[in-house]
């Protein structure tokens, strides 16, 4: 999702993008090297899930990660800095509320706080090459 304003003419890429396909929403993280989790993520998250259900077009959506992996945790460049809203918390409670069918498509390693996400999703898909870790 790019963003331009009058102010600013110069666009500004999120990690997350959307395309459609049919009357499914795709959503796609490109944060290497690991898709963390970091606000810009956590941000775009919540809008992809905001226009799939203000779409009426859009049936379902597949939450999915290019790279090597699907989200593999947090990202620990924020560690010990001012936290960024949205917290990991309210992503996953707007993932869980969304009228719409959630799918994660995991694929590579998905570490520690990806659970709660992919106990939120409606279907959490794996590829027979993945790694699911929790913290004890």
């Amino acid at each position: 999702m790019a963003t331009v304003t009058e102010d600013n003419p110069t666009t500004t890429t999120s990690p997350i993008s959307t395309k459609r396909h049919g009357d499914v929403l795709i959503v796609l993280s490109n944060n290497p090297p690991v898709n963390a989790l970091g606000a810009a993520v956590r941000q775009g998250l919540v809008a992809a899930i905001e226009e799939a259900e203000t779409d009426d077009a859009v049936k379902a959506v597949v939450i999915a990660c290019e790279g090597q992996t699907f989200f593999a945790g947090a990202d620990i460049t924020e560690f010990g800095k001012p936290p960024v809203m949205p917290w990991l918390p309210e992503v996953v409670d707007r993932i869980e509320a969304c009228s719409k069918p959630v799918v994660a498509a995991i694929h590579g390693t998905a570490l520690g706080v990806v659970s709660r996400l992919r106990l939120a999703v409606t279907i959490a898909w794996r590829s027979r090459q993945r790694n699911l870790a929790l913290r004890k």
